[in-house]
């Protein structure tokens, strides 16, 4: 069960993961330095923190893809993203956004090189379930754009 596939509809997810990277830099400078560092709400993130969760999950899910094709039948780690956010402040925003970007750029290189065949090895996440490769490719793309609309609204907001 992909718990974005409402977010993704019927985008071509390897498209979306390709296109994030650039769309997290064009929000980052419509927000600006001083609203990178400011909580979306209250007990929210700051889009700086947003921005390294997100390089956060490409390195989690970088370790998921490998994990899949090297194992049969593996069992992805699920981690606390909350706790992990606990070092974001030791970063920048532009760092970050780096981050995710070359990242992104490694998975991409990866995904793009696999058969059919790949992106059908099963995987198995403890609470989800059986997915398979190609599944976590739509839940990263389905993750992103969960992430990007709350970037785009704070935006749009901020511009006002």
């Amino acid at each position: 069960m992909n718990p974005y596939a409402a977010n993704l509809g019927d985008q071509d997810p390897v498209r979306v993961l390709e296109q994030t990277p650039a769309r997290l830099r064009e929000l980052a400078d419509s927000l600006g330095e001083k609203r990178l560092l400011e909580p979306l709400g209250p007990g929210k993130w700051s889009p700086r923190d947003v921005f390294a969760h997100l390089a956060d999950c490409e390195i989690a899910f970088g370790f998921r893809y490998r994990q899949t094709l090297a194992e049969d039948n593996h069992v992805v780690q699920p981690f606390d993203q909350d706790r992990w956010a606990k070092s974001y402040a030791a970063y920048g925003a532009r760092e970050a956004l780096s981050t995710f970007a070359a990242l992104r750029s490694w998975n991409l290189g990866l995904i793009r090189s696999l058969s059919a065949d790949q992106l059908t090895r099963p995987v198995r996440h403890p609470e989800r379930g059986a997915e398979t490769f190609g599944t976590l490719i739509e839940i990263s793309a389905g993750h992103d754009l969960n992430h990007l609309e709350r970037l785009r609204a704070i935006s749009i907001e901020a511009a006002r």
